[in-house]
């Protein structure tokens, strides 16, 4: 059932996302795997305790640290979506799964490369965590592409990429930066949340490493924290052992919740990104607002990388207003219905946030003039979702004055 070909063809993304990680030994005839909740395992006498120690415990019951068919499933399909990756590791969050790659990759005295454009928990992690290991960290220009060469110093050891960044939606050229990398021997981890393997398969464009927060499309309900690593072949064992070492583990109810979204992930994105393009593009002719970001577009930063490698795009996207402050944003945020004001997205419902990306940003100045506003949109129906901004607009326009 898992098998990435149906009768030797290959299988679209859409059937491997329902098939992916169905092994007949994981499901024993039942469409979903079972839920296997378990720390103890038993073993038949010492000999057999013995043997099982001496193993590789991935993919083999062993303790309840390392798994149970439960997470090996979501893992195994993971792999899956990834045309030519090893394998996968699971984590409690997103934020886990950032950490825990690059745990595996670096070390004290290294330096790491890091997208200006980046989420502000790996910002976090690169001024708290990794600098107290004695790694120091310098932010890149997003839309840099094969001029990270000139980056590249005698202590590099990773490049953090963020494709299109999750506040300014800038595209990176992540084929020029990871050949670039390759060159060097210095190591690559994108974060894949927003595009999924499903619109970018990163490890087919040269990415050693990549994330996905799973809390956001995979899991698809805003009911689940987990993250994801997705590796490229001989760079697995690393990131395997770095994340038992630190004790990292997925519980069985999460992980099965997150393998029951999968199955319907390619239908939601679908509809995300049907919604959201006819938003963006409404709100791209209205006035009040002043740009709209979203990678689609031509007005994005990137626009031309993400048409030539992606094979679509999803819910989440910015729009700049036009003049106003925090008051007026305020005013069109507060006065919406359909959108939630909350942190997080991918799930099927519809948020709005009021977002800062210069308070972010060190090596370069985001071109944004008016405040911003970051819309998430879920399954709702998109006209009902445009009358609602409509109305929030004319708030704003009112508080602007």
């Amino acid at each position: 059932m898992s098998d990435d070909t149906d009768h030797g063809h290959d299988i679209a993304p859409a059937t491997r996302v329902v098939t992916a990680g169905r092994r007949d030994e994981w499901t024993r005839g039942i469409v979903n795997t079972p839920v296997w909740r378990a720390s103890t395992i038993l073993y038949d006498d010492v000999a057999d305790l013995r043997a099982a120690a001496g193993k590789d415990t991935h993919h083999r019951l062993f303790y309840g640290r390392r798994g149970t068919p439960t997470q090996w499933s979501l893992a195994d399909a993971l792999t899956q979506l990834e045309p030519g990756a090893e394998g996968t590791f699971l984590y409690p969050s997103g934020v886990a799964a950032i950490a825990g790659c690059l745990l595996a990759i670096l070390s004290p005295g290294d330096e790491l490369l890091v997208t200006d454009s980046a989420y502000d928990p790996t910002r976090s992690m690169a001024g708290g965590l990794l600098r107290r290991m004695g790694i120091t960290t310098r932010f890149y220009d997003p839309l840099i592409g094969a001029g990270i060469a000139d980056l590249i110093g005698p202590a590099t050891r990773a490049i953090v990429m963020e494709s299109p960044g999750s506040l300014t939606f800038e595209v990176q050229d992540v084929p020029a930066i990871a050949a670039a990398a390759r060159a060097r021997g210095v190591a690559t981890v994108l974060d894949n949340t927003w595009a999924t393997p499903l619109l970018f398969p990163a490890i087919a464009h040269g990415v050693d490493y990549t994330i996905l927060a799973c809390t956001k499309y995979v899991v698809g309900h805003s009911d689940v924290m987990l993250g994801s690593v997705t590796a490229a072949p001989g760079r697995f064992a690393a990131l395997r052992d770095t994340a038992f070492q630190l004790g990292q583990v997925t519980g069985p109810d999460d992980a099965w919740l997150a393998s029951r979204g999968l199955r319907t992930m390619a239908v939601r994105l679908k509809q995300h990104q049907d919604s959201a393009l006819a938003i963006a593009r409404w709100l791209d002719a209205q006035p009040g607002v002043a740009r709209v970001l979203h990678p689609a577009l031509p007005s994005c930063p990137g626009h031309d990388v993400w048409a030539r490698d992606f094979a679509g795009s999803s819910g989440l996207f910015s729009f700049v207003l036009d003049g106003g402050d925090e008051r007026a944003r305020a005013a069109l945020i507060n006065t919406l219905a359909h959108f939630g004001i909350g942190y997080s997205w991918g799930g099927y419902e519809s948020l709005a946030l009021p977002v800062d990306p210069h308070r972010y940003r060190t090596a370069t100045t985001p071109d944004v003039a008016g405040p911003l506003v970051r819309l998430q949109i879920g399954l709702e129906d998109p006209g009902d979702l445009i009358a609602d901004l409509d109305r929030g607009l004319a708030a704003f326009r009112a508080a602007r004055g």
